[in-house]
């Protein structure tokens, strides 16, 4: 493979694998390195820039925590299938795949006016049987099926939502559109065994479990506005989540 330019700034108080990873991560990103593609031996980058092996090793071991690299025996490092990082924030599955580069599509499953499903409407602060918008979406990244989400709403702010926008856009930047801002979210994020449904809608097997996410959004008075409930293939998602000592 060719040799990927890096620079690296002594006198700046980064560490050193910091700003190697960073880098490596940003070729990642932009596409300049493709998934499958293999990577530098770590002697050679290493040697090429003048870094002692471990902080090469420790910048390599980083973009395999985030599974943007693969270690395989006999094989070397690769470039790992590429997946969706969603960071802790307030963002839709269809943001972030703009974000990624990659052209998100959407299938509507159902999309109904007066559901009832009792978890639902006690997380939107609303009697348990009060008749909500409910709609399933199958979310791909190109031709690649990524996730399937389940979301409940008001009617108030779901009653505006028509099979062709949520086909078109994304469910955050549509309700946008109608001045509801969700600007905070309490989320669980977890992992169960596919149904035979989703195993089918997502193209995966048995033995692959789904990445889930729970989520209660709220817009800036603290009105509960949409709840979610999604799951994910776990090879094709992650979380990243960026954490400090207090």
């Amino acid at each position: 493979m060719a040799a990927l330019p890096v620079r690296i700034d002594r006198s700046s108080p980064v560490p050193l694998y910091h700003q190697l990873a960073e880098q490596l991560e940003a070729a990642i990103s932009d596409g300049t390195l493709k998934p499958g593609d293999p990577f530098e031996n770590e002697v050679a980058l290493a040697d090429r820039l003048t870094l002692s092996r471990p902080t090469v090793r420790r910048a390599i071991a980083e973009l395999v925590n985030q599974g943007l690299l693969v270690r395989r025996r006999g094989v070397g490092t690769t470039v790992a299938n590429r997946m969706v990082h969603r960071r802790v924030e307030l963002t839709s599955l269809y943001d972030d795949l703009i974000r990624e580069g990659r052209t998100p599509r959407t299938e509507l499953l159902s999309l109904e006016s007066d559901a009832i499903y009792e978890p639902a409407a006690v997380a939107l602060d609303l009697p348990a049987d009060t008749p909500l918008v409910a709609m399933v979406r199958l979310r791909y990244a190109g031709d690649a099926p990524l996730a399937i989400l389940r979301n409940w709403m008001p009617q108030s702010i779901g009653a505006a939502l028509t099979p062709e926008r949520l086909c078109a856009d994304g469910l955050y930047a549509l309700l946008r559109e109608q001045g509801v801002r969700p600007t905070v979210a309490r989320q669980r994020i977890g992992a169960r065994n596919a149904t035979a449904a989703e195993r089918r809608l997502l193209h995966t097997s048995k033995a692959e479990p789904l990445l889930t996410m729970t989520r209660s959004a709220y817009d800036s008075d603290g009105k509960p506005v949409e709840y979610g409930n999604h799951c994910y293939r776990a090879d094709q998602y992650a979380v990243d989540v960026m954490v400090s000592e207090r």
